[in-house]
């Protein structure tokens, strides 16, 4: 007896099967479906703990928090930086200044008026726009990252109106720049505990070039 193949049931499974994942997977790379982006993340981390780089990275992420702002706010559905938001950003650009070694990301935050998917674009062009002031101070690009916007999932303030402190970004320590010449060497501590200086000097020629106006005058 002759038998014969019938396709009618793999026909009928293709035909259920309409999502865009699955359509994907059959011309995407393979693994496309399980890395969402953030595939690396966690060998990242388990090297940085190993190595002893992730204690570092959190201890200058203290400091940086510690000694200048971290947080610069927006005007409502704004990614505008405002007279008071460059005075912070010129005060984090002068500390990274300091650290070439550094990496740094910025992470956009909205308050909760709006769809969730307005509110996270804002927040991404909120942090790029952080970038880009940060980059003209003089700051290399490649060392700073927009890469993350959690709109209004991170309220400081929980309410469902509008909340200035809530539209916000922070800038924060990432890690190490690889290629540079001390951490190729691995001395981070080297990094975390140097001094801040880049004030000292501007102060004391602003202080002599007042002493020698006032004698100049007496």
């Amino acid at each position: 007896m002759k038998r014969t193949l019938s396709i009618l049931p793999i026909l009928a499974l293709v035909g259920c099967t309409n999502s865009p994942e699955v359509y994907r997977s059959y011309f995407g790379e393979a693994g496309s479906l399980v890395d969402g982006g953030n595939f690396g993340n966690a060998v990242m981390h388990n090297t940085q703990v190993m190595t002893g780089e992730r204690s570092y990275v959190y201890n200058l992420s203290n400091r940086f928090a510690t000694e200048v702002l971290s947080t610069v706010n927006f005007a409502f559905n704004s990614d505008q930086l405002d007279a008071g938001a460059r005075d912070t950003l010129r005060e984090q650009a002068a500390w990274i200044r300091q650290f070439p070694e550094v990496r740094f990301k910025v992470y956009g935050h909205t308050d909760a008026v709006g769809s969730s998917a307005y509110n996270k674009n804002l927040g991404m062009r909120r942090a790029r726009a952080v970038v880009n002031y940060l980059t003209a101070q003089g700051i290399s690009r490649s060392r700073l990252e927009a890469v993350v916007s959690f709109g209004e999932a991170q309220p400081l303030i929980v309410t469902q109106g509008r909340e200035r402190r809530n539209r916000r970004t922070v800038t924060e320590v990432s890690g190490f720049v690889k290629s540079h010449p001390i951490i190729m060497d691995g001395k981070y501590a080297q990094v975390v505990y140097r001094e801040t200086i880049v004030s000292a000097k501007p102060q004391s020629d602003l202080m002599m070039a007042g002493e020698s106006q006032s004698l100049t005058s007496e």
